[in-house]
């Protein structure tokens, strides 16, 4: 009966001139990832910038329109979609970054024979004979919501909010709140509607994404995953 030992497949030896290329591709990987790490954190001050023109705008005198908090809006979901998709790049050369110390520099570091993942060269290649995005769209929405734009949404929220408590007087009734909103034909009702909708929404995004990656992480914990992202 052959034992377990004997039926797992082990790992290619590496000669020298291959641990060499790999610590090189290994250099080019960071590269890549820190490249594009600087690329999400424009798309970032972007948002944070357009809030603070917006901002500036609202709160300019009494009475000026919080219509630019509410328009807003709209140009922070777009940066969001942006960074979600440079991020589904970033975290391609940020997972092959870590697949390689994590299963080649850490056994190579560690005092005793640890072999994490007996076939991680394996999935290392398929990773480059075909690549692909490690993680979703929606998931990647999810990660950059937790990360920055839950903090930004809220801050718009609050801000458009308390621009309809203060001004031009302090407000004095829910009513005179409900007037306050009202943009043309639209009645502020509905803005109040979807401005619920649109932070709850959005949290709940943020939850369900920090969900799946806590699945995520769970199987990446068991022995033989193959898992990268």
């Amino acid at each position: 009966m052959t034992s377990s030992a004997e039926s797992v497949e082990e790992r290619k030896t590496l000669t020298s001139p291959e641990i060499t290329a790999v610590a090189h591709l290994y250099r080019g990987e960071v590269y890549r990832s820190t490249t594009w790490r600087t690329r999400l954190d424009t798309t970032t001050n972007w948002s944070v910038v357009t809030l603070g023109v917006a901002l500036s705008i609202s709160f300019s005198s009494p009475e000026a329109s919080p219509l630019p908090l509410v328009l807003v809006g709209v140009l922070i979901l777009l940066f969001l979609m942006l960074e979600a998709r440079r991020y589904r790049y970033f975290n391609v050369w940020r997972a092959r970054c870590r697949w390689l110390e994590t299963y080649f520099y850490a056994p190579m570091l560690d005092e005793g024979d640890l072999h994490l993942e007996q076939c991680w060269q394996k999935t290392l290649a398929e990773d480059y004979l075909r690549p692909r995005y490690h993680v979703g769209f929606v998931t990647a929405v999810g990660r950059r919501i937790r990360s920055n734009y839950l903090w930004i949404l809220l801050i718009q929220t609050l801000a458009y909010a308390g621009k309809l408590a203060v001004h031009p007087t302090p407000v004095e009734h829910w009513q005179q709140a409900v007037e306050r909103a009202d943009v043309g034909p639209v009645p502020g009702e509905a803005l109040f509607i979807g401005g619920i909708f649109y932070v709850a929404s959005w949290t709940g995004l943020a939850i369900w994404s920090y969900r799946q990656d806590a699945k995520r992480a769970a199987q990446r914990g068991r022995p033989r995953s193959d898992s990268m992202g």
